[in-house]
């Protein structure tokens, strides 16, 4: 956690730091203050020295010694926390603004060009406002190495946290709230770049042309793996959170609709209300709700190249 590859990773790290050590050192200074008297008391006043109890009156002055000394110590770390938290409310007017999407169970980020990735790409040495949108239920937003971590609140406006990356590297990025069964596999990366390499990729336009060249089938499988289908449909037939993506097209299934079971057939119009109102035929034997719509996330365009890849799934 100290090591020195990361104590420079972010504007916050030494703030954040201090305030731990303060509060472990004071922790560690009164475990062992009692301990050591723990053991002195049970030595100097067990019951062979002492076989006759004696009532002990109370002192006033050492019940405003135990009063007066832990209040002064709760108020040191509450210092420390303020000092450390009030900046992180503050975002520099000049900070460059990046949209975060949580949804069960992946990370996705827009930039201001609408640029939208799997990853978190930074400048090195600029001020970065990340605006955090839960889609579905709570997530937390949480980069060890820079000290930040926010809750992700569905619905919620002005949910943000900001930092400034202070050294190139790349670090990992978790969800800290638990959200569901893959919860654990809800994490991503971020690569701190020189602000000159981060300018000439957000401004890379061949990621966007390489899917206008690629066949339907490629951009489909890139669409869902931006998108975190994977996370919850295999493809090797495994049972996860949903139905596995092998060898499904054109088979027929068994679905519950309004509380009623009946055979579909997995072709364009099942798998095109499943992307947009995915809990009105849920496959039998697999839980209601735990995906939402993606209507507004994905064009039409997308949608037909998701449903020619998984014309490919076998």
């Amino acid at each position: 956690m100290y090591s020195s590859e990361i104590t420079q990773a972010s504007n916050f790290v030494k703030g954040v730091d201090l305030t731990f050590l303060v509060i472990l050192g004071i922790s560690f200074f009164f475990l062992i203050s009692l301990t050591v008297l723990m053991i002195v008391f049970i030595y100097k006043y067990n019951r062979k020295r002492h076989p006759v109890a004696k009532q002990i009156e109370g002192s006033t002055k050492l019940e405003i010694i135990w009063t007066v000394i832990p209040l002064l110590l709760t108020l040191l770390m509450f210092y420390f926390g303020w000092a450390g938290y009030k900046p992180m409310t503050k975002v520099p007017d000049d900070a460059m603004e990046v949209t975060v999407y949580g949804r069960m169970w992946n990370f996705s980020f827009e930039y201001e060009n609408g640029k939208r990735t799997d990853t978190l790409f930074l400048p090195k040495d600029k001020p970065v406002k990340l605006n955090l949108v839960a889609m579905d239920v709570l997530h937390s937003l949480y980069i060890p190495a820079f000290r930040v971590k926010q809750d992700m609140v569905p619905g919620k406006e002005n949910n943000f946290m900001w930092f400034e990356p202070q050294k190139e590297g790349t670090y990992e990025l978790f969800c800290a709230e638990y959200c569901g069964l893959q919860h654990s596999y809800m994490y991503s990366y971020v690569n701190v770049m020189e602000d000159t390499a981060f300018q000439s990729w957000i401004a890379d336009t061949t990621q966007v042309l390489a899917e206008n060249i690629d066949s339907p089938t490629a951009t489909g499988k890139r669409i869902m793996q931006n998108i975190g289908c994977f996370a919850c449909h295999s493809l090797d037939g495994s049972r996860l959170v949903g139905p596995s993506f092998k060898g499904i097209w054109g088979e027929e299934i068994t679905v519950v609709t309004d509380g009623e079971e009946r055979q579909v057939v997995v072709d364009e119009e099942y798998v095109r209300r499943s992307i947009y109102e995915p809990n009105a035929d849920v496959v039998d034997g697999f839980n209601k709700g735990l995906m939402l719509s993606y209507e507004g996330q994905l064009s039409e365009e997308d949608v037909n190249n998701i449903i020619e890849y998984l014309k490919t799934v076998n």
